[in-house]
């Protein structure tokens, strides 16, 4: 078997890869561990797309996705934003846009060797039990060397580019705290907008707005000092009750979901404890320890929270979110200096001007940067090891406080299609 591209990662920046490289024509397989696609977009429960400035480029698959969302009620415009979605039917909806566009898939899968010579990938030897648009039957075991000419890394942690010794760059710092979102439903929307609106006039921090005479908003809340929190009275008295634990408070935020006026995403609760990545035992203590406090939190919300009082929690997350980990050694690394000076390139795959964002486990120590527009090298997703690989998502080659701001979802979908489009003008 043999692709022009072999995508390993079907999350925001490998989908956004696979649905570009195949409708321009390449021969494409895209290989996902999970038993779905999305990753942080839909096993992440990650909503909603946030805006990243308006002269963004490489955004053909993210304009499809947002056309084929709205087709199925599963998307919404609010405040300017259109990345609102539903991450349940985004799963569907993801899997017919690959398909649809010639993508070979497969699922529960995984690399389990490669073939190298000096500088250049050859081949990948492929462990999988579910595959789409190659074989129907989920009895056989896949496992044979396929070729390409191009591989892209998008595992977010890096596992293809950790297996096959690529040099990587340093962590000088503690990884950001990890999250593990959830969602509750059975809430009265209305109920909780109206009274929201009124008890938080900071629009820095709360938004509201109806849309088809439903209401669509976010909040926010952390247990940071330095800034003034409408909710603070509500959790502070939470704790003294111990109905939440004082870390349960270091970070609280949500959404509405798009074409689902009863229910709302959480973007919480952040786990402060530093865990393994790698390890499997590690990652089940961090859902365990995720489950507890989103317990606590759904309980919060019935009790404090007017419109909340039959909410209850109705999904969570598969996976953790992972903020940052492993990035990538490559041809260009980009830094916190080229960001905020704005530095332009000659072949850009992303313009955006989201801000740094480092979140924190201590107090007061999290920080939000607002900047100008800035642009991002194809260089930056291109292995220094090896000639044939690409990197596209968090795990891209910038520093540590670059990278807080290049690792939004608007972003990813931005370095996908734009490695596509450079395999493509390789190749042709």
């Amino acid at each position: 078997m043999y692709y022009d591209v072999i995508i390993i990662g079907g999350g925001t920046a490998g989908c956004s890869c696979a649905y570009n490289c195949a409708k321009l024509g390449l021969k494409t397989l895209l290989v996902e561990k999970e038993n779905y696609l999305g990753g942080t977009m839909t096993g992440g429960l990650v909503v909603p797309v946030m805006k990243s400035g308006d002269n963004q480029i490489n955004t053909d698959f993210y304009n499809a996705l947002i056309a084929e969302m709205k087709r199925v009620n599963g998307q919404v415009t609010y405040q300017n934003n259109p990345g609102w979605f539903d991450p349940i039917k985004l799963k569907s909806v993801l899997h017919k846009m690959l398909i649809n566009n010639n993508v070979d898939i497969l699922l529960n899968s995984n690399v389990e060797s490669v073939k190298l010579k000096i500088n250049k990938i050859l081949s990948v030897n492929i462990n999988s039990i579910h595959t789409d648009n190659i074989s129907h039957d989920l009895n056989n075991i896949l496992s044979v060397y396929i070729d390409a000419k191009y591989f892209v890394d998008a595992t977010g942690n890096l596992n293809f580019s950790d297996k096959i010794n690529c040099n990587f760059l340093e962590n000088k710092n503690e990884f950001p705290p990890i999250s593990f979102r959830f969602i509750m439903s059975g809430i009265d929307n209305n109920k909780f907008a109206d009274w929201i609106y009124n008890f938080d006039y900071d629009i820095d921090v709360t938004t509201v707005e109806y849309i088809n005479s439903e209401a669509y908003f976010s909040t926010a809340y952390t247990w940071d000092t330095d800034k003034h929190w409408a909710l603070a009275p509500l959790f502070e008295d939470a704790v003294s009750k111990n109905i939440l634990k004082d870390t349960d408070r270091n970070y609280f935020q949500i959404f509405s979901i798009a074409g689902s006026p009863q229910s709302v995403a959480f973007n919480c609760p952040r786990l402060l404890e530093s865990y393994n990545f790698e390890d499997e035992s590690d990652i089940f203590i961090a859902k365990r320890r995720g489950a507890e406090a989103i317990s606590r939190i759904a309980r919060f919300c019935n009790i404090y929270l007017p419109g909340f009082e039959n909410a209850y929690v109705s999904e969570i997350a598969d996976i953790i979110g992972i903020r940052a980990y492993r990035r990538i050694k490559g041809k260009y690394v980009y830094t916190i200096e080229d960001l905020r000076c704005g530095k332009k390139f000659d072949n850009p795959v992303l313009i955006s001007n989201y801000p740094v964002d480092i979140h924190s486990k201590d107090k007061n120590s999290s920080a939000l940067e607002m900047t100008g527009e800035y642009q991002l090298p194809i260089e930056s997703l291109m292995s220094a090891d090896y000639d044939n690989l690409f990197v596209a998502g968090r795990g891209l080659s910038a520093d540590e406080m670059a990278q807080g701001a290049l690792r939004v979802q608007s972003s990813c979908f931005s370095m996908g299609e734009g490695v596509a489009k450079y395999i493509n003008e390789i190749l042709t």
